[in-house]
């Protein structure tokens, strides 16, 4: 991606370029046509499993309003039992205003990575059972491809487990 791509790209998604650039990850955010708010949305714009998408969801840790950033597969939902377990302490769900000022994204399109303030980050480990999956990349319709064991490298963040358990079909 040269330089004049990256310019016509929206403010997040550049800030999410440069990180990926920054931190040596060889795939750069490619904008969809449609917006991809869900984990669902995103699947069906690049024809892959809603599993592949590592959705990114943000709580609030009520002991001193810091930002709780949940990296999990598209078809897991989160235990927040488990997440309170893994980050000391009671969390709450976070509205926009709080996801927008912690992260600098709004809802649909928070990265795991390039937060305006840096959050507590945890990787659901069954982000694993895929070879590539998809992030947002600062905007609703930007996504990157990555393998999972690149968002811990990415972000620091540990691997754990904080999903429910899936009920089998």
């Amino acid at each position: 991606m040269c330089g004049a791509e990256v310019k016509n790209l929206p403010e997040g998604v550049q800030r999410v370029a440069a990180a990926l650039e920054s931190l040596g990850h060889p795939h750069r955010p490619q904008m969809l046509d449609d917006a991809a708010r869900t984990a669902q949305q995103a699947a069906d714009a690049l024809g892959i499993a809603v599993g592949q998408i590592a959705k990114s969801i943000i709580f609030r840790r009520k002991s001193d309003d810091v930002a709780v950033l949940v990296v999990t597969s598209g078809d897991r939902r989160v235990d927040e039992k488990k997440v309170e377990a893994h980050v000391g302490g009671k969390i709450g769900r976070a509205d926009a205003d709080f996801v927008k000022s912690r992260t600098g994204f709004s809802i649909g399109g928070v990265s795991p990575v390039a937060h305006a303030t840096p959050p507590v980050t945890l990787i659901d480990q069954d982000l694993l059972r895929f070879e590539v999956v998809w992030a947002a990349a600062g905007h609703p319709h930007g996504v990157f491809a990555l393998h999972p064991s690149d968002l811990q490298r990415l972000t620091g963040a540990p691997v754990v487990d904080v999903v429910q358990t899936p009920v089998a079909a």
